[in-house]
């Protein structure tokens, strides 16, 4: 796996990049986590140029194996988080 960048790194790296100080840059970054967290949790989705979109799905109640025992149980539907990755991120990565 490759070397994953912390939050501390990631708002020095955000301070850095639009020239203001780390408390605004956290700040920003926990307005925007808020936001994100908000939007899709309320079931709608939030669009990040060139990274993705982040949206929530619904599935359905469904039957699932327990893989100890081999027991089929019926599993209650629930909601999961997905992201649709931008092609220009996808692009990116692959050269």
């Amino acid at each position: 796996m490759a070397n994953q960048m912390t939050k501390a790194q990631l708002v020095a790296a955000i301070a850095e990049a639009t020239g203001s100080d780390k408390k605004s840059a956290g700040a920003a970054l926990d307005a925007l986590t808020s936001i994100i967290t908000k939007e899709v949790a309320a079931g709608g989705a939030v669009t990040l140029p060139g990274v993705g979109k982040i949206y929530c799905r619904a599935r359905p109640e469904r039957m699932v194996r327990n893989p100890a025992t081999g027991e089929t149980i019926k599993k209650e539907s629930d909601k999961v988080v997905k992201i649709a990755i931008a092609k220009a991120l996808k692009d990116s990565v692959n050269g």
